[in-house]
Protein backbone atom coordinates (compact mmCIF):
# COMPACT_ATOMS: atom_id res chain seq x y z
CA UNK A 1 0.00 0.00 0.00
CA UNK A 2 1.24 3.74 -0.92
CA UNK A 3 2.18 5.52 2.17
CA UNK A 4 3.12 9.12 1.76
CA UNK A 5 3.09 12.28 0.47
CA UNK A 6 2.58 13.55 -3.20
CA UNK A 7 3.14 17.13 -4.15
CA UNK A 8 0.56 18.20 -7.24
CA UNK A 9 0.97 21.37 -9.10
CA UNK A 10 -2.38 22.18 -9.53
CA UNK A 11 -4.05 23.73 -12.52
CA UNK A 12 -5.95 26.62 -12.33
CA UNK A 13 -10.00 25.48 -12.64
CA UNK A 14 -9.35 23.06 -9.93
CA UNK A 15 -10.59 23.28 -6.45
CA UNK A 16 -7.98 21.31 -3.94
CA UNK A 17 -10.65 18.83 -2.95
CA UNK A 18 -11.10 17.96 -6.58
CA UNK A 19 -7.09 17.56 -6.39
CA UNK A 20 -7.88 14.79 -3.38
CA UNK A 21 -10.70 13.35 -5.25
CA UNK A 22 -8.71 12.59 -8.16
CA UNK A 23 -5.98 11.43 -6.77
CA UNK A 24 -8.14 9.13 -4.54
CA UNK A 25 -9.33 7.15 -8.04
CA UNK A 26 -6.03 7.10 -9.50
CA UNK A 27 -4.96 5.32 -6.37
CA UNK A 28 -7.63 3.45 -5.68
CA UNK A 29 -7.80 4.54 -1.70
CA UNK A 30 -10.04 6.40 0.30
CA UNK A 31 -7.57 7.68 2.39
CA UNK A 32 -6.08 11.04 0.76
CA UNK A 33 -5.99 14.59 2.45
CA UNK A 34 -4.18 17.88 1.81
CA UNK A 35 -2.59 20.44 3.26
CA UNK A 36 -2.94 24.33 3.11
CA UNK A 37 -5.54 24.83 0.43
CA UNK A 38 -5.71 26.83 -2.83
CA UNK A 39 -8.21 28.84 -4.76
CA UNK A 40 -9.60 27.16 -7.74
CA UNK A 41 -8.00 30.21 -9.74
CA UNK A 42 -4.30 29.29 -8.41
CA UNK A 43 -1.95 27.18 -9.12
CA UNK A 44 1.24 25.68 -7.94
CA UNK A 45 2.21 23.68 -4.92
CA UNK A 46 -0.55 21.44 -3.40
CA UNK A 47 0.81 18.67 -0.53
CA UNK A 48 -0.88 15.37 -0.59
CA UNK A 49 -1.02 13.36 1.48
CA UNK A 50 -1.88 9.34 1.23
CA UNK A 51 -3.44 6.44 3.59
CA UNK A 52 -0.95 6.79 6.69
CA UNK A 53 0.65 10.01 6.34
CA UNK A 54 -2.84 11.91 6.53
CA UNK A 55 -2.67 11.25 10.02
CA UNK A 56 0.29 13.83 9.57
CA UNK A 57 -1.72 16.48 8.11
CA UNK A 58 -2.29 18.82 11.15
CA UNK A 59 1.87 19.16 11.30
CA UNK A 60 2.28 19.54 7.50
CA UNK A 61 -0.05 22.95 6.98
CA UNK A 62 3.46 24.73 6.33
CA UNK A 63 4.08 27.93 8.57
CA UNK A 64 5.85 29.75 5.52
CA UNK A 65 5.17 29.76 1.84
CA UNK A 66 6.54 31.04 -1.23
CA UNK A 67 4.31 32.69 -4.48
CA UNK A 68 4.47 34.64 -7.57
CA UNK A 69 1.92 36.56 -8.35
CA UNK A 70 0.75 39.02 -10.82
CA UNK A 71 -0.90 42.22 -10.03
CA UNK A 72 -3.23 43.88 -12.17
CA UNK A 73 -3.43 47.73 -12.00
CA UNK A 74 -6.54 49.50 -12.97
CA UNK A 75 -9.42 47.68 -12.03
CA UNK A 76 -10.56 46.20 -8.73
CA UNK A 77 -12.99 43.13 -8.19
CA UNK A 78 -15.09 41.81 -5.84
CA UNK A 79 -13.34 39.05 -5.14
CA UNK A 80 -10.04 40.69 -5.48
CA UNK A 81 -8.83 38.62 -8.56
CA UNK A 82 -9.52 38.09 -11.94
CA UNK A 83 -13.09 35.91 -11.74
CA UNK A 84 -14.66 38.87 -9.50
CA UNK A 85 -16.99 41.39 -10.61
CA UNK A 86 -15.34 44.84 -11.74
CA UNK A 87 -16.12 47.19 -8.71
CA UNK A 88 -13.88 50.43 -9.70
CA UNK A 89 -11.64 51.79 -12.53
CA UNK A 90 -9.02 54.21 -13.37
CA UNK A 91 -7.02 54.80 -16.58
CA UNK A 92 -3.29 53.67 -15.88
CA UNK A 93 -0.68 56.33 -16.75
CA UNK A 94 2.35 54.86 -14.76
CA UNK A 95 3.35 54.76 -11.07
CA UNK A 96 7.09 55.86 -9.42
CA UNK A 97 8.70 54.63 -6.64
CA UNK A 98 7.61 50.81 -6.67
CA UNK A 99 10.60 49.25 -5.12
CA UNK A 100 10.39 51.41 -1.70
CA UNK A 101 6.44 50.50 -2.48
CA UNK A 102 7.46 46.75 -2.29
CA UNK A 103 9.55 47.18 0.45
CA UNK A 104 6.82 48.94 3.20
CA UNK A 105 5.46 45.09 3.29
CA UNK A 106 8.35 43.71 4.82
CA UNK A 107 8.04 42.38 7.86
CA UNK A 108 5.12 41.90 10.48
CA UNK A 109 1.90 44.48 9.66
CA UNK A 110 -1.59 42.96 9.91
CA UNK A 111 -3.82 42.38 6.76
CA UNK A 112 -8.01 42.47 6.36
CA UNK A 113 -8.58 39.36 4.33
CA UNK A 114 -10.95 38.85 1.30
CA UNK A 115 -14.74 39.47 2.16
CA UNK A 116 -14.82 36.36 -0.73
CA UNK A 117 -12.74 33.55 2.21
CA UNK A 118 -13.32 30.43 4.07
CA UNK A 119 -12.66 32.20 7.48
CA UNK A 120 -15.79 32.07 9.62
CA UNK A 121 -17.21 34.88 11.42
CA UNK A 122 -20.33 33.62 13.74
CA UNK A 123 -19.89 29.85 12.45
CA UNK A 124 -20.38 31.08 8.81
CA UNK A 125 -17.93 31.92 6.19
CA UNK A 126 -17.17 35.40 4.74
CA UNK A 127 -18.08 34.57 1.07
CA UNK A 128 -21.22 33.11 2.36
CA UNK A 129 -21.74 36.53 3.75
CA UNK A 130 -20.45 38.40 0.53
CA UNK A 131 -23.06 36.15 -1.67
CA UNK A 132 -25.69 37.42 0.48
CA UNK A 133 -24.73 41.03 0.35
CA UNK A 134 -24.77 40.96 4.23
CA UNK A 135 -22.10 43.41 5.78
CA UNK A 136 -19.81 41.61 7.97
CA UNK A 137 -16.85 43.62 9.85
CA UNK A 138 -13.62 41.62 9.17
CA UNK A 139 -10.96 42.11 11.41
CA UNK A 140 -7.31 42.49 10.55
CA UNK A 141 -5.17 39.80 11.12
CA UNK A 142 -1.62 39.54 11.83
CA UNK A 143 0.88 38.63 9.00
CA UNK A 144 4.50 38.45 8.55
CA UNK A 145 6.31 38.91 4.62
CA UNK A 146 10.20 37.65 4.49
CA UNK A 147 10.80 38.97 1.39
CA UNK A 148 9.25 40.42 -1.68
CA UNK A 149 10.94 40.70 -4.95
CA UNK A 150 9.93 42.40 -8.07
CA UNK A 151 10.14 39.82 -11.07
CA UNK A 152 8.63 41.89 -13.80
CA UNK A 153 6.90 45.23 -14.85
CA UNK A 154 4.70 44.93 -18.08
CA UNK A 155 2.81 48.20 -18.21
CA UNK A 156 -0.22 47.90 -15.97
CA UNK A 157 1.03 44.49 -14.69
CA UNK A 158 3.45 43.41 -11.68
CA UNK A 159 5.10 40.14 -11.26
CA UNK A 160 6.49 39.27 -7.70
CA UNK A 161 7.54 37.08 -5.44
CA UNK A 162 6.74 37.00 -1.76
CA UNK A 163 7.94 34.90 0.87
CA UNK A 164 5.17 34.87 3.87
CA UNK A 165 3.41 33.65 6.71
CA UNK A 166 0.94 31.35 7.27
CA UNK A 167 -2.98 33.08 7.08
CA UNK A 168 -1.35 35.80 4.08
CA UNK A 169 -3.44 36.74 1.57
CA UNK A 170 -2.21 37.29 -1.38
CA UNK A 171 -5.55 38.79 -3.05
CA UNK A 172 -5.61 41.17 -0.55
CA UNK A 173 -1.68 41.89 -0.49
CA UNK A 174 -2.23 42.71 -4.50
CA UNK A 175 -5.11 45.10 -3.24
CA UNK A 176 -3.24 46.84 -0.95
CA UNK A 177 -0.29 47.10 -2.92
CA UNK A 178 -2.52 48.71 -6.18
CA UNK A 179 -3.70 51.35 -3.76
CA UNK A 180 -0.20 52.52 -2.66
CA UNK A 181 0.63 52.87 -5.56
CA UNK A 182 -2.48 54.75 -6.79
CA UNK A 183 -4.61 52.28 -8.30
CA UNK A 184 -7.63 50.16 -7.82
CA UNK A 185 -6.33 46.26 -8.72
CA UNK A 186 -6.91 43.04 -8.46
CA UNK A 187 -4.49 39.72 -8.28
CA UNK A 188 -4.26 38.51 -11.72
CA UNK A 189 -2.81 34.96 -11.52
CA UNK A 190 -1.00 33.47 -8.49
CA UNK A 191 1.26 30.47 -8.90
CA UNK A 192 2.32 28.76 -4.85
CA UNK A 193 6.08 27.74 -5.60
CA UNK A 194 6.76 26.46 -2.83
CA UNK A 195 5.11 25.46 0.87
CA UNK A 196 7.01 24.27 3.46
CA UNK A 197 9.88 22.16 2.39
CA UNK A 198 8.13 21.10 -0.74
CA UNK A 199 8.16 22.92 -4.11
CA UNK A 200 7.00 22.56 -7.67
CA UNK A 201 10.81 21.34 -8.53
CA UNK A 202 9.28 17.81 -6.57
CA UNK A 203 5.72 18.16 -7.73
CA UNK A 204 3.52 16.11 -10.77
CA UNK A 205 1.23 17.57 -12.89
CA UNK A 206 -2.59 15.76 -13.00
CA UNK A 207 -1.72 13.68 -16.39
CA UNK A 208 1.64 12.47 -14.87
CA UNK A 209 0.08 11.61 -11.88
CA UNK A 210 -2.72 9.58 -13.55
CA UNK A 211 0.85 7.55 -16.35
CA UNK A 212 1.84 6.67 -12.93
CA UNK A 213 5.01 9.18 -13.16
CA UNK A 214 5.19 10.75 -9.57
CA UNK A 215 7.27 10.65 -6.54
CA UNK A 216 5.86 9.33 -3.41
CA UNK A 217 7.47 11.21 -0.53
CA UNK A 218 8.17 8.31 2.54
CA UNK A 219 6.49 10.14 5.75
CA UNK A 220 9.66 10.22 7.45
CA UNK A 221 11.65 12.06 4.67
CA UNK A 222 8.03 14.60 5.11
CA UNK A 223 9.57 15.76 8.69
CA UNK A 224 13.29 16.23 7.29
CA UNK A 225 13.07 19.12 8.74
CA UNK A 226 11.70 19.24 12.17
CA UNK A 227 13.96 17.99 14.84
CA UNK A 228 14.42 14.52 15.43
CA UNK A 229 14.38 11.93 18.61
CA UNK A 230 15.62 8.45 18.37
CA UNK A 231 14.04 5.93 21.01
CA UNK A 232 15.76 3.04 21.95
CA UNK A 233 12.95 1.60 22.82
CA UNK A 234 9.90 2.15 20.78
CA UNK A 235 7.01 0.61 22.79
CA UNK A 236 6.56 4.05 24.70
CA UNK A 237 5.90 5.70 21.77
CA UNK A 238 3.68 2.70 20.53
CA UNK A 239 2.01 2.75 24.11
CA UNK A 240 1.87 6.67 23.80
CA UNK A 241 3.56 7.68 26.94
CA UNK A 242 5.51 10.62 27.76
CA UNK A 243 9.27 11.02 27.07
CA UNK A 244 11.05 12.67 29.75
CA UNK A 245 12.72 15.63 27.71
CA UNK A 246 11.99 19.27 27.99
CA UNK A 247 11.91 20.52 24.13
CA UNK A 248 9.78 23.51 23.73
CA UNK A 249 8.20 22.92 20.25
CA UNK A 250 7.69 20.13 18.98
CA UNK A 251 9.96 16.85 17.43
CA UNK A 252 9.59 13.88 15.43
CA UNK A 253 10.27 10.42 17.04
CA UNK A 254 11.71 7.85 15.58
CA UNK A 255 12.90 4.35 16.21
CA UNK A 256 16.44 2.80 15.74
CA UNK A 257 15.43 1.48 12.41
CA UNK A 258 14.97 5.04 11.11
CA UNK A 259 11.03 4.77 11.06
CA UNK A 260 9.01 7.57 12.52
CA UNK A 261 6.82 6.96 14.82
CA UNK A 262 5.23 9.98 16.50
CA UNK A 263 5.27 13.47 17.10
CA UNK A 264 5.59 14.89 20.25
CA UNK A 265 5.02 18.22 21.71
CA UNK A 266 5.42 19.58 25.46
CA UNK A 267 3.43 18.53 27.86
CA UNK A 268 3.77 22.21 29.99
CA UNK A 269 4.95 19.94 32.91
CA UNK A 270 8.37 19.45 31.56
CA UNK A 271 7.75 16.27 29.53
CA UNK A 272 6.94 15.56 26.27
CA UNK A 273 3.42 14.14 24.94
CA UNK A 274 2.22 12.33 22.03
CA UNK A 275 0.52 14.63 19.81
CA UNK A 276 -0.26 11.77 17.08
CA UNK A 277 1.12 8.45 16.59
CA UNK A 278 1.98 7.84 12.81
CA UNK A 279 2.52 4.43 12.90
Amino acid sequence: MNDGLIIINKPAGYTSHDIVNIVRKTLHTKKVGHAGTLDPDATGVLVVAVNKATKALQFLTAENKEYIATLKLGIATDTMDASGTIQEEKPFTGYTDLKEVLDSFLGDSMQVPPIYSAIKINGKKLYEYAREGKEVKVEPRPIHIQEISLLKEDHDEITFRVHCSKGTYIRSLCYDLAKKLGYPGHMKTLIRSRSGDFDLSQSCTLEELKEGHYRMIALKDAFASMEHYVLEDESIALNGKRIDENYDHNIAVFNKNGDILAIYGPDGNGKMKSLRGLF
